[in-house]
Parts: C-alpha cells; structure tokens; sequence
C-alpha cells in the first residue's frame, strides 16, 4: 500500500489528505477561510497566506490522526506548488518541504489542475482517458484534452476574468456575499433566466476560449442604467439571466470541443463544477450529443488535498520527484 499526504494551499483553503493507492481517500481535511474573506466581497492574498500559516500544521496533523498513519508511515508527501497565489502556495511548500526532510520522504509537487482533474478520477475509478475535462472555477475556466491522470492539453482557457470570478463580482456589486458562486446558484432558482438578455461573449469565436469580464460588465450596466430610471430591479431575474449566459457558452463550447476531439466522454471540476444549473444543462446538452458527463461530489470540487495525493500517486509510481528547490509559481511555467 502506498499512502501519500497531499498538501493543497493555493487560494484559500488550507487542505491535507491521506489517499492510499492513489483511490482510497484514508482522511481528507479541509478549513476554509470565507468567513475572513466575505466582508471583503472577495479573498484577499495577503489574508489567505497568513491564516494558511495559522492553520497548516493543524490541518496537516489532523489528516494523519484521521488516516491513522504517522509521517514515519508515508511513502510520500505532495504539495501543490503552481499555479496559485504564490504567498499561499508557499506556506504549504515549505510545510511540505520540511516534513520531507525531517522524515526522509520523497517530495512531489503537483500541478494544482491536474488535482482538480483528478478529482473525477477519485469519484469515479473506472473513467477512462482520453476524455475532455471543464475545469471551472475562481481561478481558472479552461477546457483540457486529459490523456492520463498525469498528462493533459489545454484547448481553450479565459482571455479574462474565470468564470468563477465573474460570480464573485457580480454577487459583490449586487451587495449579495461571498462567496458569489452558490448564493447565485440559490437566488437563481427563484428567478426567469429568460428575462435579461445578457451576452455570452466569444460564443460564436471559431476557438475554444472564453471570456466573462464584459458579461460582468453588462450586469453591471443594466442595473445602473435601470436605477437611473427609477425603475424597480428584479435581481432574481438578473442573477438568472446572469448565470444562463455563463452556462451558455461554457456547455457550448465543451461540447463542440468534444466532438472535434473525437472523444465520448465529459468531465466537470473545480468549484463552479458544484453549481446545479451548470450540472443540469451540461448532462442535458451531453446526452443529446451522446456524450457521457462525470462530476464530482461537492466536497472535491472545491479545493482539497485528496485530489493533490491521488495525482502524486501516478507520479511517485513513474519515479517523479522534486528536489529542494521546488518553488511556487503564480502560473504554469512556459
């Protein structure tokens, strides 16, 4: 049995996890911070970085109480290091940095999409590659050609803002909360998608990228055109039209990338990978186009380290590893 601790701090979310076999999920500890960021209406790096250096070590122990391992017992000890806020991502690094040497156990940094890739690897063990994933979050929109659980292709990302970032402005503006993403998804239910007719940009673009920032914009604009008029605003109807724009392009262009890649099967991850509306119309668009859709349980859209020790499980078995100067990256290096 080969037993990894996965380390995951690149926003902020402080997360450690004991996977065994790169499949069985022995503890996977998550604290979230939103409480300290939602005043703010968004997270805020400098933030993020001190309460993942407050809570790290108690996150990480608390994984391996859970899995009953000791650091003795680990085979190996992963941790996300890119893309991410770099003062995030290296509290986790050198947490992981030091347990490796104080332990002497191999060290593996992850890419933090290959994590949320493999997420739906975890869910479900019997996925097949090649396949197409819809990686959606905060940080990231991005539609990728997945050949392993190691191995992948980006086929369009956002030019812009990431969808999930539209959310969280949108909801911010809107004086809603934080995080944007599920308090949209809630109001959303109670409103007529059909009653805004916002823009899905680049959704007739000959690629596969996105971008939301103008659709924000446009939110923006009515509302303030509509108070300027002193007419009253529905904002259940704007969230809905809001959220059936975004949906619109992202289901779009997944599935017309997916029968351009010749491939059969979708799947869904990273935090907007939770939202119901999202969910709904990508298995619907799917099934008539007879492609199959795989998402993951809430608890492993969002950030967690079970994804980061799973990919690290493949990696240690083909004899990756990562010397001392392992560094953080805010992005993919070139």
């Amino acid at each position: 049995m080969i037993r990894i601790l996965g380390i995951e701090t690149s926003c902020d979310d402080t997360a450690a996890a004991v996977v065994a076999d790169g499949q069985t999920i022995l503890s996977n500890i998550i604290s979230s911070q939103n409480e300290f960021h939602a005043k703010y209406g968004g997270i805020v790096p400098e933030i993020a970085s001190r309460k993942h250096v407050e809570l790290i070590l108690y996150v990480i122990q608390e994984a391996l109480d859970k899995a009953s391992v000791t650091a003795e017992q680990l085979d190996a000890i992963a941790v996300t290091n890119r893309p991410g806020l770099v003062g995030s991502l290296l509290v986790g690094l050198c947490a992981a940095k030091s347990l490796a040497y104080c332990y002497q156990k191999p060290l593996i940094g992850i890419n933090h999409l290959l994590g949320h890739v493999y997420a739906n690897f975890l869910t479900h063990p019997h996925l097949e590659a090649p396949h197409l994933s819809l990686t959606v979050s905060g940080g990231h929109t991005l539609i990728m050609r997945v050949a392993s659980p190691t191995q992948y292709e980006i086929l369009g990302s956002t030019v812009d803002d990431a969808v999930g970032e539209a959310y969280d402005k949108v909801a911010k503006f809107l004086g809603l909360g934080f995080p944007g993403g599920p308090i949209i998804d809630n109001m959303a239910k109670t409103g007529n998608p059909d009653a805004i007719e916002f823009p899905s940009p680049l959704i007739h673009s000959d690629d596969l990228n996105f971008s939301f920032s103008g659709l924000k914009t446009a939110v923006i604009r009515y509302v303030n055109d509509e108070q300027a008029a002193g007419r009253e605003i529905n904002y259940p109807d704007v969230v809905a039209s809001f959220q059936k724009a975004a949906i619109r392009v992202l289901v779009k262009k997944v599935i017309s990338a997916a029968k351009e890649q010749r491939v059969s099967t979708v799947t869904l991850s990273g935090g907007v990978a939770a939202n119901s509306a999202l969910r709904e119309t990508l298995i619907q668009d799917a099934q008539r186009a007879g492609i199959a859709v795989y998402y993951p349980p809430l608890v492993m859209c969002t950030d967690n380290g079970a994804m980061i020790a799973g990919v690290a499980y493949h990696l240690y078995q083909q004899g990756v590893r990562s010397d001392w100067h392992l560094g953080a990256y805010a992005n993919l290096p070139e």
